[in-house]
């Protein structure tokens, strides 16, 4: 199965750019097949040597790190860059031509079949839906990718009729020429405007899963995003959209509380389900379009659905306190995605909102939340200052700035109404005060849990 692989990979001059978990990742994997080969690393921090102490015992590794990571890098052949790493503001032109990374080695050079699964909000979900259907009908099926290993972890595993789930960010699609069997586009909206020159070069990276698809491969597409509706499809593409559509071969859509494809009725709505919302209908219908396009056992897809947990720090229940119910939504690092979630909880009294600003616009969500139900709002920095500013003067509303996350569940515990809910939904990205989105869902689900104990 890697012998193109290996056999690209063998005499080319080879950087490393970026020392997360992926970039190691590529580490392991070229020594397990070139241990003697000369490897180069590069990244901006400065304490590579204290987290991989392997590095130092590697004769044949040469690491650059701090500000100047990027200097001279068009001397190198091949530049494996790991997602995280943003060439914004950089001038590529002199090396765009040699990146590379796991995701484009896979597609090109590995003979298996790929589903791959992109978009601003869901993919997570929608990945680990559809490999587990995959798994429970007897296919030998990887989750890989964004949310499950890297790639390259898995890579000698592949097999012929292996199928590969991807999980894909727009940092991963950015510099690909290769795109999945399948691609999959669950939507778009404004997002990583920190990490992009603007908003339509964060668009064309998620396109890039499909723009370099070949006869025979599908695109699965949502119609009732504005953004992918200008986009080009083929009649052998799927359309889901929660709205009938009669005029097209390959659908998925709501009609008569039932999800049909094409003419079948699938699901009936009233199904009881595990994962709740209509945006999670929505995912379900992206998972049916690629059960039929693979011609799956829908049936047997229903009951793996019906089955299916939400994943954790996506309206997650974390406990109750004084009979209010307390849920992690950390995830949500949108506008869209924060509006989607009290919609589907129903009844939230208390949000805690704010986090990175990262340039996306809050007035959408600014405008639903004076409409809504939601009378208690807890605002972290930043973004929060912005919504409290916003709506601080509004009748019935009740706003709060706190510095931390403590803070937030401390004034929650005291304002939130009985046999209501408290949710973390933040709708904004968790850098510069989190690791990450997991980091800042755990430190809630602690204090959350404190609480608990507090009360018994």
């Amino acid at each position: 199965m890697l012998d193109e692989l290996l056999n690209f990979l063998k005499d080319k001059k080879i950087l490393i750019l970026g020392v997360g978990i992926e970039g190691k990742s590529t580490y392991d994997f070229l020594r397990r097949n070139f241990p003697e080969k000369q490897l180069f690393m590069s990244d901006k921090s400065t304490n590579l040597l204290e987290k991989y102490a392997e590095f130092l015992e590697d004769i044949n590794l040469e690491l650059s790190m701090g500000e100047n990571y990027l200097s001279g890098i068009e001397q190198y052949d091949l530049i494996i860059k790991t997602p995280g790493i943003s060439f914004k503001n950089v001038d590529i032109s002199a090396f765009q031509e040699k990146i590379t990374s796991q995701l484009q080695l896979l597609l090109e050079f590995v003979d298996v079949f790929t589903i791959g699964i992109t978009g601003t909000k869901g993919k997570s979900t929608t990945s680990s839906l559809v490999y587990q259907i995959l798994k429970k009908q007897g296919k030998k099926t990887f989750l890989l990718g964004n949310i499950g290993e890297p790639i390259f972890d898995k890579i000698e595993e592949l097999e012929k009729e292996s199928v590969v789930v991807l999980e894909l960010s727009s940092h991963a699609l950015q510099y690909v020429k290769n795109s999945p069997n399948i691609a999959v586009l669950l939507n778009l909206y404004p997002e990583h405007l920190d990490f992009y020159a603007s908003f339509e070069e964060y668009a064309n990276s998620k396109f890039n899963v499909t723009k370099f698809q070949k006869e025979g491969d599908c695109f699965i597409y949502n119609a009732d995003n504005e953004r992918i509706q200008k986009y080009p499809v083929k009649t052998t593409d799927y359309a889901v959209t929660l709205n009938e559509i009669t005029n097209q071969k390959n659908v998925v859509y709501i009609k008569e509380n039932c999800i049909h494809c094409n003419d079948k009725c699938i699901m009936n709505l009233a199904t009881p389900l595990k994962l709740k919302g209509m945006h999670n209908v929505n995912n379900i219908m992206f998972a049916f379009a690629i059960c039929d396009r693979m011609n799956l056992n829908l049936s047997k897809a229903v009951e793996t659905i019906q089955n299916f947990e939400a994943l954790e720090h996506r309206m997650e229940f974390v406990g109750e306190v004084g009979a209010v119910k307390y849920y992690n939504d950390s995830i949500a690092t949108i506008p869209e995605a924060t509006i989607n979630t009290i919609q589907a909880l129903k009844k939230v009294n208390t949000l805690i909102v704010g986090g990175k600003d990262r340039g996306v616009s809050q007035n959408e969500l600014e405008e639903f939340l004076r409409k809504s139900a939601v009378e208690n709002i807890i605002c972290l920095p930043k973004t929060g200052e912005f919504i409290y500013y916003a709506l601080k003067n509004i009748e019935n509303k009740h706003l709060f700035i706190v510095d931390n996350l403590q803070e937030a569940v401390k004034i929650a515990k005291q304002v939130t109404q009985k046999n209501t809910i408290c949710v973390l939904s933040p709708a904004a990205s968790s850098y510069g005060y989190f690791k990450d989105f997991k980091e800042r869902g755990n430190q809630f689900k602690e204090f959350v849990l404190e609480n608990i104990k507090m009360a018994k």
